[in-house]
């Protein structure tokens, strides 16, 4: 018999002999195969994943002491390296393709017994807001399969929604985990840039993308995280920081916390109204509970998304241009000895890349070139630094900012891919935490009254994310679905 609840009642069930790890893998194997059309997971290495659980159970019934994910199974999105799997970024570009070696993340993951059961269904090369990018199809949310699980992690998010899995990695360029996560129901954390390696994890925009974790609580969060953040002599843009136990830390909040929110983002006209006014709601009990809660201005709010964009295109303009149909993945079939090379690429690449991966790529051309750059990336990466600033100052009187997550819940498949500037407008909320590097989680708090779930957006300052969790914990016992 299995059940789950968490991973520290998983253990427990695990050594008073109530369940098995073969038992959990033949569980959510069952629950993949019946959820098959949510199209979820791109492959499932079943056979895998059950002598892995076989092996662990023998070990564990020698006497071999739990290692910290001793057992569990999880899903990692397809822009996530695993050695001797297929890795493709859901891109017809890299069809066929098979990791060489292990995301640093994912070595950490099986060091301490971790099952990897899946790889999971994005935007391709994580450029989408929907999970609809996808060169193997859209994946529907399982709570209303009429619409979008969110993107681009939009398969790692109904993984763990659906009970596919019980922890799942996703990554987080502008809001690509919290977003799903708000939009499943479930809990979508996004740490500080720097805190997880991203060696292994293919390039979008390379300053702001950090793979990310969804899990049904936030204490499997927390484990996971410890698990996977610290130093990696693989890449150098990995904090130094020492990593704190964030799923042992005992540490009491203040009685009394200091949070802001910005006052345009809940006036803002594309925010829904009932999320509006549960926030609202939900600041009054913070208030009436003791704490300090106070709107600060953010006269930025309307340049975060325009920033973003010309960055991050910028940046996957850059990064994308490895792949040219030559060392590996797709390569145009139309190929003979008169056709030039210049020719070959532009074949190849517009057979491969989907057409959002091209318009990103267009537009990222567009502001590196030397009629553009001053006037877009340079002004951008300006705006960028007044952000970091503000955000200090903010940091400098409060102990979190809360948001919202989206501005609105989940919408219906196709309801917006004909409208690019309006999908990439509901990332307002999200891309602040990327553009400046802070952690963000976004917890389920609220079911709107179209029966959908949505969360509350919190942040802290950088390498928080001990006090982001914490938080996080404490408002998800005390304030969830409360009337």
């Amino acid at each position: 018999m299995f059940t789950y609840e968490s991973i520290t009642q998983y253990h427990a069930d695990l050594l008073n002999g109530a369940t098995t790890c073969v038992a959990a893998v033949q569980h959510f194997l069952h629950n993949i195969e019946n959820n098959r059309h949510l199209n979820a997971y791109l492959h499932v290495f079943d056979q895998e994943a059950l002598q892995r659980a076989a092996t662990l159970d023998a070990q564990r019934a020698a006497g071999k002491p739990l290692g910290k994910l001793h057992g569990v199974v999880i899903a990692i999105k397809d822009v996530i390296c695993y050695k001797d799997h297929p890795v493709s970024a859901a891109s017809k570009i890299l069809q066929n393709f098979t990791s060489l070696y292990n995301a640093t993340a994912v070595e950490r993951l099986l060091a301490e017994e971790a099952i990897i059961i899946g790889n999971t269904n994005c935007d391709e090369f994580a450029m989408g807001s929907t999970n609809e990018n996808s060169a193997h199809g859209k994946v529907l949310n399982a709570q209303d399969e009429t619409r979008v699980p969110g993107g681009s992690s939009g398969g790692s998010a109904v993984a763990v929604q659906a009970a596919l899995c019980m922890v799942s990695l996703g990554s987080d360029t502008g809001g690509s985990v919290r977003q799903p996560a708000d939009f499943c129901g479930i809990v979508g954390l996004k740490p500080t840039y720097g805190r997880i390696s991203r060696y292994g994890l293919i390039a979008y925009a390379s300053s702001f993308d950090q793979i990310g974790i969804f899990a049904n609580n936030v204490p499997d969060v927390a484990l996971t995280l410890e698990v996977m953040a610290g130093p990696d002599a693989f890449d150098s843009t990995v904090s130094p920081v020492e990593v704190p136990a964030y799923s042992t830390a005992t540490n009491s909040l203040p009685a009394s916390l200091k949070i802001t929110y910005f006052k345009e983002a809940l006036e803002s006209p594309a925010l829904d109204n009932e999320i509006r006014d549960n926030i609202l709601a939900l600041i009054d009990k913070l208030r009436a509970d003791g704490h300090t809660v106070e709107p600060v201005d953010f006269e930025y709010l309307d340049y975060i998304v325009p920033t973003y964009y010309v960055l991050t295109t910028a940046e996957a303009s850059s990064n994308l241009s490895r792949f040219d149909g030559v060392k590996y993945g797709y390569r145009t079939g139309n190929v003979d000895k008169n056709l030039a090379l210049t020719d070959f690429y532009k074949s190849s690449r517009s057979d491969g890349f989907g057409w959002e991966v091209k318009r990103r790529i267009m537009l990222g051309t567009f502001v590196l070139s030397a009629g553009y750059y001053d006037a877009y990336f340079t002004k951008a990466q300006q705006v960028r630094q007044l952000l970091v600033e503000k955000t200090n100052l903010v940091f400098n009187n409060f102990d979190a900012i809360i948001l919202p997550t989206a501005p609105s819940t989940a919408f219906k498949l196709g309801e917006k891919m004909d409208d690019p500037i309006a999908m990439y407008l509901a990332d307002i909320f999200t891309v602040f935490s990327n553009l400046t590097g802070i952690p963000g989680i976004s917890i389920p708090l609220f079911w709107h009254s179209n029966g959908m779930p949505y969360g509350l957006q919190i942040m802290t300052n950088r390498f928080r994310e001990l006090y982001l969790l914490q938080l996080s914990q404490q408002w998800m016992r005390q304030y969830r679905f409360a009337g």
